[in-house]
Formats: C-alpha cells, sequence, structure tokens
C-alpha cells in the first residue's frame, strides 16, 4: 500500500467517523428534544407525557437537536418595589416554580438560551406581583393575605404565559421576602408604635371607665344593703321594744313591788352605770333601800 492509499484510508475513516459522530445523540430520560433541519422542526423526542430516552439518530450536517429539561424549573424573579393599597412602599423578591410542556412553543417564543426565557418570564412575574400586590395593604402583604394575593398572582401569571404562547405550565409563585425600605423603615415603625400607643391609651380609659362604674354600682348596692338591713333592725328593736312594753305593763299591773324595784334598777343604771358617778345623799335615803333588802320585803 503506497502512501497516498494510506492517506486516503485515513481520510475515509475520519470522515466516517465525523459522519457517524454527527448522526448520533442522546436524550437524557431527564430531558426532552426537538430535532430542526434548516431550522424548522422535524419531531420532538421524549416529551412530557412519554418515556422514550437513549441513543438516537439524525441526519448528519442538515439536522440539529435543541434539549429543554422537562422538569420543575426555579426562577427567582429578584427584588421589585411595589406600592401597597395604603402607599407603604415594600421590597418584594419573588420566585415561581414552572415546567415546559410544550417544546416547540417554548423554543420558538423564547429560543434556546435560558436567559432569554428566564427574562421573559421574570417581567411576566414582577408586573402581576405589582398588580395584586398593588391592591393590597402592606399588613395583608405582610401576613395577613399573603397565600390568597401569591395564589392571584400566580393564576395571573399563567394566563400572561398561556397567552403568550410560552409553552409553559406555572407550578406555584411565592414571595421570599416583603419589607420595608431602609429610608422608610424607621418613620414606619415610629407610626405604627404611636398607633399602638394611641390604641393602649385608649383600651386603658376604657377600662378606667369601667372600673369607675363598677365601683359606683358597687357603692350603690352597699348603700342600699345597709340601708336595708338598718330598716330591718329598727322594726325587729321596735318591736322587740313593743312587746317588752307589753310585758313589763302586765308584771307592774300584777305585781307593784316588782314595778318599784325595776324602776329602781333603771335609776341605779342611770345614775350609776358609767362608774365615775359621786352621789352625796343620807345613808337612810329611799334611793338605797334595795341595796339593803330585797325587792319581796
Amino acid at each position: 500500500m503506497n502512501r497516498n492509499m494510506l492517506f486516503g484510508l485515513m481520510a475515509a475513516v475520519f470522515v466516517g467517523g465525523f459522519m457517524l459522530s454527527n448522526s448520533f445523540y442522546v436524550v437524557d430520560q431527564n430531558h426532552e428534544a426537538i430535532v430542526l433541519r434548516f431550522g424548522k422542526t422535524v419531531s420532538v423526542v421524549n416529551k412530557v407525557g412519554t418515556n422514550d430516552p437513549g441513543l438516537k439518530l439524525k441526519a448528519p450536517f442538515i439536522e440539529t437537536v435543541v434539549q429543554f429539561d422537562k422538569r420543575n424549573q426555579s426562577l427567582d424573579a429578584g427584588q421589585e418595589e411595589v406600592i401597597a393599597a395604603d402607599q407603604y412602599r415594600l421590597i418584594v423578591d419573588g420566585f415561581i416554580r414552572y415546567r415546559i410542556d410544550d417544546p416547540l412553543q417554548y423554543y420558538r417564543a423564547l429560543g434556546e438560551l435560558d436567559t432569554t426565557a428566564h427574562d421573559r418570564l421574570g417581567l411576566i412575574v414582577n408586573s402581576s406581583l405589582r398588580q395584586v400586590l398593588g391592591s393590597a395593604s402592606s399588613s395583608d402583604i405582610i401576613s395577613g393575605q399573603r397565600s390568597v394575593l401569591m395564589a392571584k398572582a400566580r393564576d395571573s401569571v399563567a394566563a400572561q404565559a398561556v397567552q403568550a404562547q410560552l409553552g409553559v405550565s406555572i407550578i406555584d409563585l411565592r414571595i421570599k421576602r416583603a419589607e420595608l425600605p431602609d429610608n422608610n423603615r424607621v418613620a414606619v415603625y415610629r407610626r405604627m408604635q404611636t398607633a399602638r400607643q394611641q390604641d393602649a391609651a385608649q383600651i386603658r380609659g376604657l377600662g378606667e371607665q369601667q372600673k369607675r362604674e363598677i365601683m359606683a354600682d358597687a357603692d350603690k348596692q352597699v348603700a342600699i344593703t345597709l340601708a336595708t338591713a338598718h330598716e330591718e333592725a329598727e322594726t325587729a328593736r321596735g318591736e322587740g321594744d313593743a312587746k317588752r312594753a307589753a310585758l313589763f305593763a302586765a308584771s307592774f299591773g300584777k305585781d307593784p313591788k316588782f314595778a318599784a324595784f325595776y324602776r329602781s334598777m333603771q335609776a341605779y343604771e342611770a345614775s350609776l352605770g358609767q362608774g365615775d358617778t359621786t352621789m352625796v345623799l343620807s345613808p337612810d335615803s329611799e334611793f338605797f333601800k334595795y341595796f339593803k333588802q330585797g325587792a319581796g320585803k
């Protein structure tokens, strides 16, 4: 074999190997592929809903293959300043999860570069967040109604993606944080503190008013109870005095000596009951007769 034949054989082997290397491609099970011939779609391999990965054959040089990940993908939309319905400015950092459902539409609308797709989807996400969050108050965005607002924003992004024929389905949309800008945070916190102090003062004033009303009602009930008790006591005392007087009157009529004795005891009690009375009387005075003898003598 001469040198020319050797070079020819080597060239044929090289060209054959090059042709073979451009005739086969591999599709991973997590990817789907579009086969293009002069820029026009020929077929879609291993698309969503099918399971056809592996080694594939294509026409060398005239057909090219573009592959896309058919798993769920994430996109960080970046920070966006949103003005809430109560005019508070918030810094919102959102992200979405999406999946390529139609690789042909995706390729026609966004091409094969991930940066182009991410830029387009990021614009849609930020536009939807501004629209949805701009109609809600800052408190609802931060905590109160966040899940409801995120569902509305996700539906808005999904509708815009369908309208733009991007070939993707939006799985979820969330915001990682929603906070005030640094230059507004101190002023907003002061306003919130003032509002809370006003609420606290109002609650304390209401409590003080209720305390006074309760105390006034309690004092009224005490006065009524004491008056009722005094009235009942005086009534009972009057009834007792009346019974006592009736008993004494009956006793006086039956035994005059007992009546005289009782009157003397009352006189002793009135004059000597205090313990500091000084009296100058004759020892034979009738006043002291019951000190010398009993009532029956």
